[in-house]
């Protein structure tokens, strides 16, 4: 009998992991879940890497080094994360050639502190592709307005790109405007498309966070609106997944891309994020069962992959009641709640967040080398040369 996470799969949905630690690499759990069938790939962001790198000590016998070589913390960061990166695509990389290219991608996101800077998310992202060197990478951009032509560029240029932060269907057509335009600005510089990959990634959970607190206000007041903003709790996170679902089938099925499907272009897939759920009051497998269709990724945390596991219901779902999800957004505009509103601060939210990850993880990093430098002494030069010349692969 099939377990429920091989029914989402027969559906034509992937589940990806929302976990990037050391230890899982080392310990043979990452293996265990590939090898089960449970995830088909995994992402990273600053927030995962401030977790794993920051708050463990799973690097400290890689940082040591590093550090007697006289590398700053930016430096030993992106160094210990392509350690990482490489070694996860290597675990993915049967499944992606399974595939023929369609799962076992390792997503790694340029620096969040050029989330509003064109032209160094484009060096970077070519700058991780060429260093890490592997055909199932994925460099994630965020979904900015600098960020939309930054990834039209990376595809032109062959490079895999997730496309991250994204929360308004508005900005998601943009994203999927800006991977068709590579693709063509690809094939016209004579180029082959048939091997570049890129998924959009939608966040879910983050939005009925956001519109849950003011519909909650209007409730608090009592008025005419409150039973109204009652019954919209919780709704619209998945009426804004589900259009955007929608807009996905209309341009993917449109002729635009029939044309660059002749040169064998490959189907920008939706990827639902955050959907692991932030409220108790909702089913821990809410943002999963919900958002079941063909040619979609679910990226989950741990909690909700162990959830799904055990009690998900593996039913395609994701284009039921679009008239209701439609009913739903208008309803919130009536009580004066934009979800382009909402989604322009969410995506202000979100580089925050990871700029704010980067700097904590970056000061952690500075008080582990000064205290390698307290302990052995200050870098010395022949032994320094050594070991950069050793590990400078990764190395910005």
């Amino acid at each position: 009998m099939k377990n429920p996470i091989q029914e989402l799969t027969s559906l034509g949905q992937s589940l990806w992991y929302d976990n990037m630690q050391r230890h899982l690499l080392e310990n043979g759990e990452l293996a265990g879940l590939i090898s089960r069938g449970d995830i088909r790939g995994i992402t990273s962001n600053p927030t995962l890497f401030n977790n794993a790198i920051g708050k463990s000590h799973d690097y400290d016998s890689d940082l040591m080094p590093l550090a007697i070589s006289g590398w700053d913390p930016e430096q030993i960061f992106w160094q210990l994360a392509a350690e990482d990166i490489r070694a996860a695509c290597d675990l993915f990389l049967p499944l992606y050639k399974e595939t023929r290219g369609g799962d076992g991608f390792v997503s790694i996101e340029v620096s969040p502190h050029l989330a509003h800077d064109t032209d160094a998310t484009v060096a970077q992202a070519k700058h991780l592709w060429e260093t890490l060197d592997h055909p199932n990478l994925m460099v994630k951009i965020p979904a900015t307005q600098e960020g939309i032509p930054a990834i039209r560029q990376s595809i032109a240029a062959g490079v895999n790109i997730n496309i991250t932060l994204i929360f308004s269907i508005q900005r998601y057509q943009e994203v999927m405007d800006a991977y068709l335009s590579g693709l063509e600005d690809r094939l016209k510089a004579g180029g082959e498309i048939d091997k570049i990959a890129s998924v959009a990634s939608f966040f879910v959970s983050r939005v009925d966070t956001k519109v849950d607190e003011r519909l909650q206000d209007i409730i608090r007041k009592e008025g005419e609106q409150a039973a109204l903003a009652q019954s919209l709790l919780g709704k619209a996170a998945m009426a804004n997944v589900k259009l955007a679902y929608e807009m996905f089938r209309q341009v993917f099925g449109s002729e635009r891309f029939k044309k660059l499907q002749a040169a064998k272009a490959k189907t920008q897939r939706p990827l639902w994020a955050s959907t692991g759920t932030k409220n108790p009051a909702y089913p821990d497998t809410l943002y999963v069962d919900t958002l079941i269709g063909p040619d979609t990724i679910n990226t989950v945390p741990p909690k909700t992959l162990d959830a799904f596991r055990d009690h998900g219901k593996a039913v395609a779902t994701i284009m039921d009641g679009l008239d209701e999800c439609r009913r739903q957004i208008a309803e919130l505009e009536r009580l004066g709640i934009s979800l382009e509103a909402v989604s322009e601060e969410l995506e202000a939210e979100g580089v925050k967040s990871f700029a704010d990850s980067f700097v904590e993880l970056f000061q952690t990093i500075e008080q582990r080398r000064k205290a390698v430098i307290d302990q052995f002494g200050p870098p010395a030069g022949p032994a320094a040369k050594a070991v950069a010349q050793h590990r400078g692969a990764g190395e910005r």
